[in-house]
């Protein structure tokens, strides 16, 4: 069975409601699956302000958080971080550098990586940001399995890159049909080439 993690930073929801999507095509296409958040390194009462952080803060704290065994067990990874001035948050970013020693033994290499991000406005760096992260995925020795344009679905979200999603100027964009069956077609993409690599 292949295993795939899913590990992801979020602040307002979104990215945790697309860990959920991802993890449950993954499921279906015959994947163990392990979803992972990414510890929260804000104290919670400097965004006591912000409902929708602090409802997710609420719900994913006491869950598993990330650590680097995740993607040594794995045999493809999926990782998810909202933009940040055109690149990952500084708490993904954190996990990303507490991986110098796994990087060091060559366990983070030859791997099936893809990655998914939001931000607020179309345009808001998503771009960048996925492909900031898919150049520390090239320093792992990681093999990079973008979407690209590889089903038809692809024209209408219209990010070969990954998956990413708007949340609007106030956080309140849920996620449309259009970014779900992106995020589908990744994970189930991600699980088969993850499984010829293992095997």
């Amino acid at each position: 069975m292949t295993k795939l993690a899913i590990i992801y930073y979020s602040a307002t929801g979104h990215g945790t409601a697309m860990a959920q999507v991802l993890s449950d095509a993954a499921e279906s296409a015959g994947a163990e699956v392990r979803v992972r958040h990414i510890a929260e390194t804000r104290d919670p009462q400097t965004f006591a302000e912000n409902p929708a952080w602090s409802a997710n803060y609420e719900a994913t704290k006491d869950l598993p958080a990330a650590t680097g065994d995740d993607i040594v067990w794995a045999d493809g990874v999926i990782f998810g971080s909202p933009t940040r001035f055109g690149s990952t948050a500084s708490p993904f970013q954190t996990y990303i550098d507490s991986l110098g020693g796994l990087w060091a033994e060559g366990k983070l290499a030859d791997k099936a990586y893809a990655a998914y991000t939001s931000s607020n406005t179309a345009h808001g760096g998503q771009e960048t940001t996925l492909t900031a992260l898919y150049t520390s995925l090239m320093h792992f020795g990681g093999i990079l399995v973008p979407p690209g344009y590889t089903d038809g679905l692809k024209f209408a979200d219209g990010n070969p890159y990954g998956v990413s999603h708007v949340t609007g100027p106030e956080n309140k964009n849920e996620l449309d049909d259009a970014t779900k069956a992106a995020l589908e077609h990744m994970a189930q993409r991600v699980v088969r080439i993850a499984g010829l690599l293992a095997a």
